[in-house]
Parts: C-alpha cells; sequence; structure tokens
C-alpha cells in the first residue's frame, strides 16, 4: 500500500479538482481565462502484461509515484492515469476469437472465418482476455489510489471492430447484405455497452476515464468511442448503419461523451450536429487539419480536442479558434491567452469567443 500512501498528498487532489473544475465550466459553455491545455501522465511498465499483470500493477503505480509532484503544474492539466490496454486496439477482437499477434511494437489481428450475419456473443466469463482485463482492474482497486486517474482499454465501437473482425467484406455487406452486416454489428454493440457498464459498477465516478485518458480526459461521466473506420463511409452509410449505434454507446454515460477521429471525417458533422449524446470530437493526425471545419460547423456546445502537428500547430489552431471550445494536447510553460477567432467566409455561424451555451440534453436511443 506504499503507492495509496504516497499518493494520498491532498495537493494532488487539489491540484486535479481545480483542472476538472475549469474542465466541467469549459463543458458547460462558461468563459475561460486561458485556453484548457491537457497533458496528462501515464506509465508502461516494463513488465510483462499478459504473464505477470498484479506485479506490472504495482510497478505502474511505483512509476506514478515517482512522478506525482509533476501533476501540480499550475498551467497544463497533467493527471496521473493508469491505463494499461491489453491488445491495444484488438482487445474486443480477441474477446470474439479473433487472433491477435504482436508485430514490433503492434498489435495485429487476423480477420474471421465466420462469415458476416453470423457473428455470436463471447462467453465473457471463460474469455481469458476478458479475465485479465478484470485481473488488472482488480489489482489496481486493491491498492486504494483515489488520486489516480483509470483509463479504460480501447472498446472503440461497433464499426471499428466489425472491421477489425472482417475487413472489406463487412463494408460490402453493408451495401449487399444490410441485414447480416445490421446483426453483427448489434452483437458487437451489445458487449462493448456491457464491457462499459462492467467499468462502470467497479471504478468510482470519479476516476472513470475513456482509453488514452492521458489526452482524452474529460469531465466527469462522459464516455468516449473511436471513429476511425468512418472515414471509409458515406455520409448516408453513417447515418443510416453506424450513428445509431454510436448515439447510444455513448449515452451508456451520463453526459455522453467523445468520437476520437484520426482520418477524413468532416462528411460526417451534420449528423454528430444532430446528435445530442456526442459532446466533444478528438482530432489528431490527418483529422486535425479539418480543425476549422469542425469548429464552424460543429455546435455551439461540442468541445474540440486537438492533437497539434507539424501543420495544424499551436498557433495556428489559435488563430482558428481563439482558444474556444478548445483543449489543447500539449506542454506549454505559461498560460495561452484567449483570442478572436476568425471566421471564414464560409462559416456558416457567429464564432464569437467566448460564449455561454446551455448543454443540448441527450436523447434517448431510438432503437
Amino acid at each position: 500500500m506504499v503507492a495509496a500512501m504516497s499518493l494520498s498528498d491532498p495537493r494532488l487532489r487539489q491540484s486535479r479538482e481545480a483542472h476538472l473544475s475549469r474542465l466541467e465550466a469549459l463543458f458547460a459553455g462558461q468563459p475561460l481565462a486561458h485556453v484548457f491545455v491537457l497533458r496528462g501522465i501515464v506509465e508502461k511498465p516494463a513488465v510483462d502484461l499478459y504473464t505477470a499483470p498484479e506485479r506490472w500493477v504495482e510497478v505502474a503505480l511505483d512509476g506514478l509515484v515517482a512522478r506525482a509532484d509533476e501533476s501540480l503544474d499550475p498551467v497544463v492539466f497533467r493527471p496521473l492515469v493508469f491505463e494499461f490496454g491489453p491488445y491495444g486496439v484488438h482487445f474486443v477482437d480477441r474477446i470474439f476469437g479473433a487472433r491477435v499477434y504482436r508485430v514490433g511494437d503492434q498489435w495485429w489481428s487476423d480477420y474471421l472465418d465466420t462469415p458476416v450475419g453470423e457473428l455470436r456473443p463471447p462467453d465473457l466469463a471463460r474469455d481469458d482476455t476478458w479475465r485479465l482485463a478484470r485481473t488488472v482492474a482488480h489489482a489496481f482497486l486493491s491498492h486504494g489510489v483515489t488520486v489516480l486517474l483509470f483509463g479504460l482499454p480501447t472498446i472503440a465501437s461497433a464499426l471499428n471492430i466489425a472491421v477489425n473482425l472482417h475487413g472489406p467484406d463487412f463494408l460490402l455487406a453493408m451495401l449487399v447484405q444490410p441485414d447480416a452486416a445490421r446483426h453483427d454489428l448489434r452483437v458487437i454493440h451489445e458487449l462493448l455497452c456491457e464491457l462499459h457498464r462492467w467499468y462502470q459498477a467497479h471504478i468510482s465516478p470519479e476516476q472513470l476515464q475513456p482509453v488514452v485518458a492521458a489526452g482524452r480526459c474529460q469531465p466527469r461521466g462522459y464516455g468516449q468511442l473511436c471513429g476511425c473506420s468512418t472515414h471509409l463511409l458515406s455520409a448516408a452509410m453513417y447515418r443510416a448503419f453506424i450513428a445509431p449505434f454510436d448515439d447510444e454507446l455513448l449515452s451508456v454515460y451520463e453526459h455522453g461523451g467523445m468520437i476520437h477521429l484520426c482520418g477524413v471525417h468532416t462528411q460526417h458533422i451534420p449528423v454528430w450536429r444532430e446528435m445530442r449524446s456526442l459532446r466533444s470530437i478528438q482530432l489528431n493526425d490527418r483529422a486535425a487539419e479539418d480543425l476549422d471545419i469542425y469548429f464552424h460547423e460543429l455546435r455551439d456546445d461540442q468541445i474540440i480536442y486537438l492533437n497539434p502537428t507539424s501543420t495544424m500547430t499551436i498557433e495556428r489552431a489559435l488563430e482558428i479558434t481563439g482558444g474556444c471550445r478548445l483543449v489543447l494536447v500539449a506542454t506549454v510553460a505559461e498560460p495561452l491567452p484567449l483570442r478572436n477567432p476568425t471566421r471564414p467566409p464560409s462559416a456558416s455561424r457567429s464564432t464569437t469567443c467566448p460564449s455561454v451555451v446551455e448543454p443540448l440534453p441527450l436523447r434517448n436511443p431510438t432503437h
């Protein structure tokens, strides 16, 4: 219990709560004095998670103890994050029986032999992947380290998992076997909801955060899903097949949540603007290049998390947004003042900064 004692310093909690209060204010549409900047602290021990999970937890906690003072940064929100991430983005694939294996630093998976439309729910009670995840969660809880945030494994989204399990066959099935595609989406979706609800039941809402919490930490009561594969879909196909599942998955959380994006996804902005459960968008890599489109076309209560790139720099991001509705995932030495954002001639609405808005209520799932 050394970690629990070392992380009991009230200054750590006070720092975390001060930053979370600012983040809650941002989500509530209240003006901030400075741009919100986030860069959490996470440890990845050299211990083999898959053969010694309890030891892995101990080493991860010791590493966070050693870095605890870094979280006292008054400018950048630097939460201490415990996150394990078994099998990377193929965590759920392995639960469904896919062969998952490591090549270098990356996890890969093979497609299932099962045809689209014949996917069956896994037996979680006997699944070793899920057993490992629960073992790590229980080991974490046994240390009583309440100052830390707990980041989820990659539960992803119904579309991401369907593409991981079936590859291009699933995309074709959406066109020529829509009932089969919807069957598998439903089976996947119900498992994802079950996994989220297990964590909600076992991890304190004070600590529970989505995957990659160091760069995607939200106020309490918000979830997250991975929208990577929406890059492959037309706006009409996403609206018809996937949006209802994404909406329902985010609605597992009290306040809705976030969609992570890393490709070209702007064709889906109209449906995301309508999606009451969608409260934030996370942009990295190619998706970051479209920051100006997201900023001007999403709702005023939808927050944008941005990982700057060599071309979408901090300076350019602040020119576009003024720092409004923005969580900047970066490291800065001094507070960044808010500005008046630029408004391109094609912008369809005002971009006055800052503005106070009322969050829209969540919509009940319709299916």
